[in-house]
This record gives C-alpha cells, sequence and structure tokens, in this order.
C-alpha cells in the first residue's frame, strides 16, 4: 500500500512539473504577444500549426522530433504573415483577417489527420485536450533517470524560449512597447515579429501532444494579462506571469483529483480563476482598490468642498447662520448624499468642525488652517487663469473649483511667486496668506 501511494505521488509530481514546465514557456511568450495586443495571434497560431505537423509526417513518416517541429514553425510564421498580408494589401480588418486565417488552416489540418494519416496515432483530439495525466507513463532515459518523454520536448522548449528572451532583450521590449521607435533604430520590426511568431509555433508544438491546445492557448493569453495588472514592469511581468502559471498547474491537477475532471482544462479553469482574483484585488489596477482611492478621493474632495465654504461664508459680512443642512449644496443623488455625510461626519470625528449651539457648524483652528490652503490654492489659480488666459471672469471659478483640491502647498508657493504674491484675486477677493509666512511677518 505504501509503494502505490509512493508511486502515485511519483506520478503526480511529474504531470505537475510537465504543466509546470509547459505552462511557463507559453506564459513567457505570451507577455510579448500581450503588450504587442496580439494575444488572439497566439490563440490563431495554436490552431493553425496543425496542417504543419500532418504534412510534416506526410514527407518524413514521423510523429514527433525536428521535422515536426520545423513544419509547425513554418506554418506558424504563414499565419503572421498572411494575417498581416490580408490586413494591410486586402483591406480587412486585423481581427478578420485573423479569422479567416486561422479557421482555414485549422480545417485544413483536421482534414489533413483524419484522411491522410487516419492509420496513424496522430488523434486532432489529443492535439485539442491533451492527455497531461498520461505523460509520466511515457518516460525515456535521461543521465540514468527515467522521466516522461514529454517533459524533454518541453523542457528543451522552455530553454529555448528563455534563449530567445535574454538574447532578444533589448529588440524584444522596443518592439513591444514601441515598434515606430524601434524601427527608427534600425530594428528589423517585421523580423523579431516572425521570430516571435515562429517561437510560439514551437512551443505550441511542444505542448500539445502533452497538455493540449485549450491550455497552451489559456496560458499564452491568461497568465501574462494576469502579470499585466500585477506590474508596469517588463522584468516583473514576465517573472508574475511564470509564477501564475506555475501556481495554476499545482492547483489545476489538484483541483482535478479532487473532482475527478481532466487536468489540462482544470489547470485553464484555474487560471481563469487566478486572473478573476487579481482583477479584483490588485493593488493597482484591481477593481476593489481602484473603488477604494476613487471614495477615498470623492470623500476628500467633498470634506474640502465643506470646509471651503464654512470658510467663505464666515469671511462674508455679516456671516450668515448656517446650519449642517444649509451648508451643503442640495445633492443630485443618494450616492452624493451619502458621501457629503460621511464626509461631515469625517471632518467633526478629526476636529476639523465642530457642532455649535442650535446645530451651527463652525470650524475648528485646524480646519480653519486647512480651509484656508483650499480657498489660497483656489484663487491663486483663479489669477493664473485670469493673467495667461482670455477667459472671462464668470469662467474662471468653475476650473479653480476642481484645480484646488489637487494644488499642493509647494505648487501654490511657485503660482505665488510666479504671479508676484497677489494679494487679491480677479474678483477682487483676499487670497489668504499661509501661516507659517504670518509669524515671521
Amino acid at each position: 500500500m505504501g509503494d502505490l501511494l509512493s508511486d502515485n505521488a511519483v506520478l503526480a509530481l511529474w504531470t505537475i512539473l510537465v504543466g509546470v514546465v509547459c505552462n511557463s514557456a507559453c506564459a513567457l511568450l505570451g507577455c510579448f504577444l500581450v503588450l504587442r495586443r496580439l494575444s488572439l495571434l497566439g490563440d490563431a497560431i495554436s490552431h493553425a500549426v496543425l496542417p504543419g505537423i500532418a504534412l510534416a509526417y506526410f514527407v518524413t513518416g514521423q510523429i514527433q522530433g525536428l521535422p515536426i517541429l520545423i513544419g509547425a514553425m513554418a506554418i506558424g510564421m504563414l499565419t503572421a504573415f498572411l494575417t498581416q498580408w490580408l490586413h494591410s494589401f486586402g483591406n480587412v480588418p486585423e481581427d478578420a483577417s485573423m479569422g479567416v486565417v486561422f479557421t482555414s488552416l485549422f480545417a485544413l489540418g483536421v482534414i489533413m489527420i483524419t484522411k491522410g494519416a487516419q492509420y496513424v496515432d496522430l488523434d486532432p483530439g489529443c492535439v485539442l485536450y491533451g492527455l497531461i495525466e498520461y505523460v509520466p507513463l511515457e518516460t525515456t532515459n535521461v543521465l540514468g533517470f527515467e522521466v516522461p518523454r514529454a517533459l524533454v520536448a518541453l523542457g528543451i522548449a522552455l530553454l529555448l524560449t528563455l534563449a530567445f528572451i535574454v538574447l532578444l532583450w533589448k529588440e524584444l521590449k522596443i518592439v513591444s512597447f514601441d515598434p515606430a521607435l524601434a524601427a527608427a533604430m534600425g530594428i528589423s520590426v517585421a523580423l523579431i515579429h516572425y521570430l516571435l511568431m515562429g517561437m510560439v509555433a514551437a512551443v505550441c508544438v511542444a505542448s500539445f501532444e502533452a497538455v493540449g491546445s485549450i491550455l497552451v492557448v489559456a496560458m499564452l493569453i491568461v497568465p501574462p494579462a494576469t502579470a499585466r495588472l500585477l506590474s508596469d514592469w517588463l522584468g516583473g511581468m514576465l517573472a508574475w506571469s511564470t509564477a501564475i502559471a506555475t501556481l495554476a498547474a499545482v492547483i489545476g491537477y489538484v483541483g482535478a483529483v479532487w473532482l475527478n475532471t481532466s487536468v489540462a482544462g482544470m489547470m485553464a479553469v484555474s487560471v481563469g480563476g487566478l486572473f478573476t482574483v487579481t482583477l479584483l484585488a490588485a493593488p493597482r489596477h484591481g477593481l476593489i482598490p481602484r473603488a477604494v482611492r476613487n471614495l477615498q478621493l470623492a470623500l476628500r474632495i467633498a470634506a474640502e468642498d465643506i470646509i471651503g465654504r464654512l470658510y467663505r461664508e464666515a469671511e462674508a459680512a455679516p456671516p450668515p447662520v448656517v446650519t449642517d443642512g444649509g451648508t451643503l449644496a442640495p445633492p443630485k443623488t443618494w450616492c452624493e448624499r451619502w458621501i457629503d455625510r460621511m464626509a461631515l461626519e469625517h471632518l467633526v470625528g478629526n476636529g476639523e468642525v465642530r457642532l455649535a449651539e442650535n446645530r451651527q457648524l463652525q470650524l475648528t483652528a485646524a480646519g480653519s488652517q486647512r480651509a484656508e490652503s483650499i480657498v489660497r490654492a483656489h484663487r491663486l489659480w483663479e489669477a493664473y487663469l485670469g493673467e495667461h488666459t482670455e477667459l472671462p471672469l464668470d469662467h474662471l471659478h468653475a476650473g479653480a473649483e476642481r484645480m484646488e483640491h489637487f494644488i499642493t502647498p509647494g505648487l501654490q508657493a511657485a503660482l505665488a511667486a510666479e504671479l508676484r504674491d497677489p494679494d487679491v484675486d480677479p474678483h477682487g477677493r483676499a487670497i489668504p496668506t499661509p501661516r507659517n509666512e504670518r509669524k515671521t511677518l
């Protein structure tokens, strides 16, 4: 019993390792496809290489080895060329040309396999779905160790992928981010493009027998797209993409065993789940953190609007009686009403606004200091617009009301220096002096 459990554990480890190596190779190349917005071209190549595999078999009589790789790479590069040719010279939209080329070649490959290679173990179903759970059963001897045969091919594909990225790092980076700059620097954008497509085709072929087209397509697109949400740096994107692909292989295998389902399919589902979690929770680009930042900004702007109104009403003569309901502009929606109420509660709790007798709102010392900064920013910006633009006076307030929330003390000082320390804004209202400058007078 113990030997059986040990054997099952070894088979599981080999299966996961094959998935990790395959997923990592696809994810690394997929980063450059995602950056160049060619994700679907990777999908097209992964399907379109099927006739290349069949053609290589017809010529050589072999269903594995270098001829298959060369045939697939040739068809992969042909796919990229025909897609670009139809788009450039046939006036066909890029997405439509891609669909025409890859569906036609894929259908041709299916016909070639089912008719021309019907007596050979070259099953289109295996190419699509893969049998990764069975790869540990077919082994080969490497340096005295029995390892899955698929792992050898995938390991070579991963090493070639790493070598390709290292050797062409500068060219790939420039072409991915700015093809026009790359062309101006003398880099052959077309050559780099076709070399990348050839590598994608080679990795697809190395992966087909083990993991199938479905997992290849998923790993070419989803880990890089997930990594793009986590890093704005290419090196970080490559690292995150590899880590996500590795994690998907582990989670996918465990989930497949638990649910008794396809390992390759569960790995693809797992990477989709990781993308969903990242989309929601990524620190910078995630939907939830972005919503939190937007809410914080909305609350800050609402709070500054409140204390700004209180300051302006207090400097009026005679000061009006202001209540907590009268300080806020009539909200247009329930959301605005809720944000205003939250902002007011924060100001009271933070000690910047207090509720006096008759429910009258008053600024505290801390609130007055913050309000002076807001009003100073507003009126300095109005003065700047009044001096450097030809806007009418009644058009200055709206722009300054938006900008006042983003003008820092440093920028206020720069504006004041530019305007030679004005005392009043274009409407004749006094521009508050910073308190630290008052102490030195």
